[in-house]
């Protein structure tokens, strides 16, 4: 399997199943001297892990990490004050599988011969055989998506120190549309609700604010505390603060589920979700991701332009359509209406609109690069459909019996969010490489 990696200067490798031990995130690119926790890691992983609220599947994973390798184990000289900083070798990240029960296990070697519609368990059942990953699909279920938000994470931190934010939010479910908000009250509307989800996270405030797994810890003690946890995860969950959607819109400003930066409108896609859930079926929506603090430049002509570049985020599963800024609508404007017209104002070129999304040419305009996603409905569905038997090519009806989300949307913005930050953070290093070396050369 040689798709799993992408990077030139920043670089991800990801492997692991949905049912084999569990997932890993190598990286290779991530500078010495930053100090990383895998409390801040989790803080992104709990917002895409499922079984947080009633639109999700009820898997219990925790997707609790373990930095692995690629910090200073102690001080490098004494008092030094660089324990678990980042050192410049490859930064591993582990991700266990603690609900994985036989249980379960049996519900998909009970369906694996009928291929489920939607799903890629046809076409991965022709490319590798017999012996393909078929329980819970492997590294095609959604649960590969772990590696990049714990990869995305620590690529967006560096993003940060250089005055670039990344952020994501959910502009629409089943139908149901966000108005257009403005970038700043979007981006504070997604810290406010990550906050939250924090607050309200079981296993962030049992494990990680009461101190149960510590930096301080080798990795055979936290390998110990993630067994013990296993057994305890329906006890963690159960110590799960009520969400009462009224007291966190007081507190907050946000609502309960949905990362949705209008709370009317939020409320309005869990009501069409929950409306065709109950019918058995699901839905699908769009996230856009928006990046501010981008210099102008970013990017490569041709094959490595960033638009192209960020259209590789049709490898997040579910993700069936990538556009940027205007997207699609541009083919019903007209030149004068597409084309974001510019000024010089007090020595800096602003641009009166964007349709472009913050590139052109495959190039960052400086202007906010704004990009969105088009998530398809969940493909388990509770009714029955046409399928086949994979080994005999008999016809066969299949109705899901597996676990389910009502819909993928809610889960998969902190992937898009974490994917683009791996993409800008590759494309900066490369653009400050270059620029560097271009200053000297021109001395």
């Amino acid at each position: 399997m040689i798709g799993c990696h992408v990077g030139r200067m920043f670089q991800v490798t990801i492997a692991g199943g949905s049912y084999q031990e569990g997932l890993t995130s190598v990286i290779q690119g991530c500078p010495p001297g930053m100090l990383l926790t895998e409390q801040e890691i989790y803080g992104d992983l709990l917002l895409r892990k499922p079984g947080s609220d009633e639109l999700s599947s009820p898997r219990k994973e925790p997707d609790l990490p373990i930095i692995y390798s690629g910090l200073n184990a102690a001080d490098t000289v004494e008092k030094a004050g660089n324990k678990n900083h980042t050192n410049g070798t490859p930064l591993s990240i582990l991700i266990p599988n603690l609900d994985r029960h036989f249980i379960h296990i049996k519900q998909y070697q009970d369906t694996n011969r009928t291929p489920r519609p939607g799903h890629a368990s046809y076409a991965s059942f022709i490319k590798y055989g017999p012996d393909d990953d078929a329980i819970g699909a492997g590294l095609f279920s959604g649960r590969y998506t772990s590696t990049i938000v714990a990869a995305g994470y620590v690529a967006k931190k560096i993003l940060r120190k250089c005055s670039i934010e990344v952020f994501s939010y959910i502009k629409e479910v089943a139908g149901v549309r966000c108005p257009n908000v403005t970038e700043d009250k979007a981006f504070e509307y997604t810290e406010r609700y990550k906050k939250m989800r924090r607050d309200y996270d079981p296993f962030y405030q049992q494990i990680y604010i009461k101190g149960r797994i510590t930096m301080d810890m080798r990795f055979l003690q936290k390998a110990k505390v993630l067994a013990e946890i296993e057994q305890e995860i329906e006890a963690i969950r159960a110590q799960s603060p009520k969400m009462d959607p009224t007291e966190i819109k007081g507190k907050y400003g946000v609502h309960h589920i949905l990362n949705c930066p209008d709370i009317d409108a939020a409320q309005e896609m869990v009501a069409a979700s929950n409306k065709i859930s109950s019918t058995g079926d699901s839905c699908g929506g769009v996230v856009e991701v928006v990046v501010t603090g981008v210099p102008a430049g970013l990017g490569e002509p041709v094959f490595h332009k960033l638009d192209a570049e960020l259209g590789r985020m049709l490898g997040i599963g579910a993700v069936k359509a990538v556009e940027v800024g205007a997207g699609l609508a541009v083919k019903d404007m007209t030149g004068s209406e597409n084309n974001d017209q510019m000024c010089a104002k007090n020595g800096k070129v602003v641009f009166q609109s964007n349709n472009a999304g913050g590139i052109t040419g495959g190039l960052s305009t400086g202007q906010p690069i704004v990009v969105r996603l088009a998530v398809k409905p969940t493909p388990t569905i509770d009714k029955p459909q046409k399928t086949i038997d994979k080994y005999t090519l008999e016809n066969k009806q299949l109705a899901a019996i597996t676990r389910r989300d009502a819909t993928i949307v809610g889960r998969i913005w902190p992937v898009a969010e974490n994917y683009t930050a791996i993409v800008l953070l590759d494309n900066l290093i490369t653009h400050y490489g270059y620029q560097t070396l271009k200053e000297m050369v021109n001395r």
